[in-house]
C-alpha cells in the first residue's frame, strides 16, 4: 500500500443555494480543488462521487456521468463511480479514491460529495430513508424520533442532560461564525438553544442540524507524486469503515455505535495512534447527542462521559481537542452525500494552516461520517 496524500480541497458554500443546480454547486467546489492543486483537470484518473439520493432530490439518476460531463472530464473517457452509504456517503467515496491510489491502481483522483435538497418539500423525509424503511420510517420513527430514543437512552444511563445537548449547538454555532462557507454564521445563547421548540423531545430545534444543498472535493495523490504539486502534503494515515444493524432494535445498545468503535479502533491502528494523539476531530453531529456519543465512541473520554468533555470546554475551539471547528454539521450545514468529503477538507486546511480565524494547533487530525443512525461509519486519520 502506497502513502496517500490529499493535494488539493474545494468546498461550495454550504445552504439553500436557490440560485444554483446541482451541477454549479459541484463545479464551483471542483474548480476550486483544481485551482488549490495547480491541476488543470488533464491529470485525473478517476473520480469517486459521493450522492445520498439524486433520484429522489433532483429526479436525476446517472449523476456519475453528469458529473463527468459538466466537470469537462467526459472527454478524458475516465471512471466516474457514484457512492452511496445513506449521510456516510463522502466518507465512503473518500475511502474508495483512498484505495485507488494506495493500491497503485491510479496516482491522481477525486473524492466528491454533493447534493441539492431545498427543490423538494420532503427532504427529511427522504434523508429518513437512511434508516430501515419497512420497521422504523413506516411506524413513523424518522431521524429525529430514531435520535431521541437514543438521546433518552442516554441520558437515562449516564445522567447526560439537555442542556448538555444545548452546549453542543452553541459551540458549533460559535465555530461557524469564523467560517465564510458555513450556513448559519451567527451565536446562538444557551438560553436561545434552550428554549427552543422540540422537534423529537427530548431534542430540541437546535440539537438537529439543517440538511442543506452543498458540494465538496478533494484531490488524492501518491506520495511520490504529491511532491510534484506541493511543499505542504497531508498525508491520510488511515481510513477505515465499518457497518452495524441498520434498525436500532437490532443493537446491541443504542447509546453506542458500534461502527464507530470498530472503524475508529481499526483506524488507530493502521496509523500507528491512540485517541489521545488526535489533535482536531470532525464529527458527526447530525443531532447533539451524535457528537456527545462521538466522543466516547471515538475513545476520547469513556463511555457515558461524554458530557463531561463539553461541560468543561476541551472540545471547544481554544480546548485540548476541538472538535468541529468548521461549526459542524450543526451551522455548517449537512448536504448529505458531501458531508463527509467536507469534514475531510476541514481537517486539510487546519493542518496545513489555512483554516483562518477558526485555526487550532494541530498535527494529527481525525474525521468521522456516519450513515443513518450509524449503520456505517468512516473513520479518516490525517497528519501532516
Amino acid at each position: 500500500m502506497r502513502r496517500v496524500a490529499v493535494i488539493g480541497v474545494g468546498c461550495s458554500k454550504f445552504g439553500e443555494l436557490w440560485e444554483m443546480g446541482f451541477r454549479d454547486i459541484v463545479i464551483s467546489a471542483g474548480v476550486e480543488a483544481l485551482e488549490d492543486a495547480g491541476l488543470e483537470g488533464r491529470e485525473i484518473e478517476a473520480v469517486y462521487a459521493g450522492n445520498m439520493s439524486a433520484g429522489r432530490y433532483i429526479g436525476q439518476e446517472h449523476i456519475a456521468s453528469l458529473i463527468a460531463d459538466y466537470s469537462g472530464l467526459a472527454d478524458l473517457h475516465i471512471p466516474c463511480i457514484r457512492v452511496e452509504a445513506g449521510d456516510a456517503s463522502g466518507g465512503v467515496a473518500l475511502r474508495q479514491a483512498y484505495m485507488a491510489v494506495a493500491s497503485g491502481m491510479h496516482d491522481i483522483v477525486i473524492a466528491a460529495g454533493a447534493e441539492k435538497v431545498t427543490d423538494v418539500p420532503n427532504a427529511m423525509e427522504i434523508l429518513s430513508s437512511s434508516a430501515d424503511v419497512e420497521w422504523e420510517v413506516f411506524n413513523g420513527a424518522n431521524l429525529p424520533a430514531l435520535y431521541a430514543m437514543i438521546a433518552r437512552a442516554h441520558m437515562k444511563r449516564n445522567g447526560t442532560k439537555e442542556e448538555d445537548l444545548a452546549m453542543v449547538s452553541v459551540k458549533n454555532h460559535k465555530n461557524a461564525t469564523l467560517n465564510p462557507k458555513a450556513m448559519f454564521r451567527r451565536e446562538i445563547t444557551l438560553d436561545v438553544a434552550m428554549n427552543s421548540p422540540y422537534i423529537a423531545e427530548p431534542l430540541k430545534l437546535f440539537d438537529c442540524a439543517p440538511i442543506c444543498d452543498g458540494a465538496s472535493v478533494v484531490i488524492l495523490a501518491s506520495e511520490e507524486v504529491a511532491r510534484d504539486y506541493t511543499d505542504t502534503p497531508v498525508y491520510i494515515k488511515a481510513c477505515t469503515q465499518a457497518s452495524d444493524y441498520i434498525a436500532l432494535h437490532s443493537r446491541r445498545d443504542i447509546t453506542v455505535m458500534d461502527a464507530v468503535v470498530h472503524a475508529s479502533r481499526q483506524a488507530y491502528k493502521i496509523a500507528k495512534i491512540e485517541p489521545r494523539d488526535v489533535d482536531v476531530a470532525e464529527v458527526h453531529d447530525s443531532f447533539t447527542i451524535a457528537e456527545i456519543m462521538a466522543y466516547e465512541d471515538l475513545g476520547f473520554v469513556e463511555k457515558g462521559r461524554g458530557a463531561e468533555l463539553i461541560r468543561e470546554g476541551v472540545t471547544e475551539l481554544d480546548g485540548d481537542l476541538p472538535v468541529n471547528p468548521s461549526g459542524g454539521l450543526k451551522a455548517f450545514g449537512h448536504a448529505v452525500g458531501a458531508t463527509g468529503v467536507r469534514q475531510a477538507v476541514e481537517i486539510v486546511l487546519q493542518l496545513r494552516g489555512d483554516a483562518g480565524k477558526r485555526q487550532v494547533d494541530a498535527e494529527t487530525g481525525l474525521s468521522l461520517n456516519v450513515g443513518g443512525t450509524g449503520g456505517t461509519a468512516v473513520v479518516t486519520i490525517f497528519s501532516r
